[in-house]
């Protein structure tokens, strides 16, 4: 089969693009035939080894697995002897951050893990970019108590992680304020914004409305710059650890002083996430935003391209022209 491949941390040139054995499947494993996957800001922090603390989970002086990759969308090609809830030619996508090895024509995943059916007239594609970005968003914001009605800025609202989180803060009746570019107002706009502002011409922290969650789904803010922006209870949430990784101490810190809060919930339950987006994808609530798509041979530069900050929504890397 066709795979990525690289055996130290470092920049996308350490991918290489071979020929290698596929994989067979253990007896709780189901082998996958990799249609697309998405290239995301998980897949370039385990190819870069970095923060240091993800070699923990991904291995600590070189990568656990040569091929990268986190998530996928496929077919089943062969079951294990021991697997009891799929079969050969079930539609399958799933997701896990510490690494799935499926920037491969071929992949075995356990059945115990984050992988779901397909739900019905959703594309492959469309399962790939559901997957490690609509997951954190997610995650985030289940972790906040709100209610219909309430006011969120939402900074970042066109990449992977904050054009879902768009949808889903739609789907529970919040008002969102999007923070975005010029360019791509009609996109947050179409995605559900109230309100929107366009960091090229204003400083969003400069706002002079107040909300009760801000959710920094880029990173590029800080709890102190946006502190005067939030309601008397209001919560801050980032998609990054922060300077010195300082959300992790706030988030510790915060609530015992009470009022305006930091919150930083570490993002577990992975096929709790994949079962809610797919409910949502099915009534026609959530539609992943695809920004464009790589072949396989082009990886270097996928990689390239998301590593660069400038990705709208997800990018696809594409194992095979058979899609159906």
């Amino acid at each position: 089969m066709k795979a990525a491949l690289r055996f130290r941390y470092g920049p996308p040139k350490k991918l290489v693009v071979k020929e290698t054995d596929r994989p067979e499947p253990k007896r709780d494993e189901l082998l996958i035939r990799v249609y697309a996957t998405t290239v995301n800001r998980t897949d370039c922090a385990v190819l870069t080894g970095k923060p240091f603390v993800l070699r923990l989970f991904t291995g600590l002086f070189r990568p656990r697995f040569p091929i990268p990759g986190t998530d996928f969308a496929g077919e089943v090609e062969a079951v294990g002897d021991g697997v009891k809830y799929f079969k050969k030619g079930d539609r399958v996508w799933g997701f896990d951050d510490n690494g799935l090895s499926s920037q491969a024509e071929y992949m075995t995943i356990s059945e115990k893990k984050a992988v779901l059916l397909i739900p019905n007239g959703i594309s492959y594609r469309q399962a790939a970019a559901s997957a490690e970005a609509a997951h954190y968003a997610y995650h985030f914001i289940k972790k906040v108590s709100l209610k219909p009605g309430q006011q969120v800025l939402l900074n970042g609202a066109t990449g992977g992680i904050g054009s879902a989180t768009l949808q889903f803060l739609r789907y529970y009746g919040i008002d969102v304020t999007a923070v975005c570019a010029t360019d791509h107002i009609p996109l947050v706009k179409s995605l559900g914004a109230v309100r929107v502002i366009d960091y090229l011409k204003e400083d969003f922290t400069e706002d002079t409305a107040r909300y009760d969650l801000i959710f920094d789904a880029v990173g590029k803010s800080t709890f102190f710059k946006c502190k005067k922006l939030l309601k008397e209870n209001g919560v801050y949430l980032s998609s990054e650890l922060g300077p010195y990784s300082q959300n992790i101490l706030l988030a510790l810190l915060t609530p015992i002083a009470g009022g305006k809060k930091v919150k930083f919930p570490v993002p577990l339950d992975i096929k709790a996430s994949l079962k809610f987006i797919a409910r949502l994808t099915e009534e026609g609530k959530f539609n992943p935003v695809i920004d464009r798509s790589y072949p396989i041979d082009h990886i270097q530069e996928a990689y390239t391209y998301v590593a660069s900050g400038q990705k709208i929504g997800n990018v696809l890397l594409i194992l095979s022209g058979d899609q159906k």
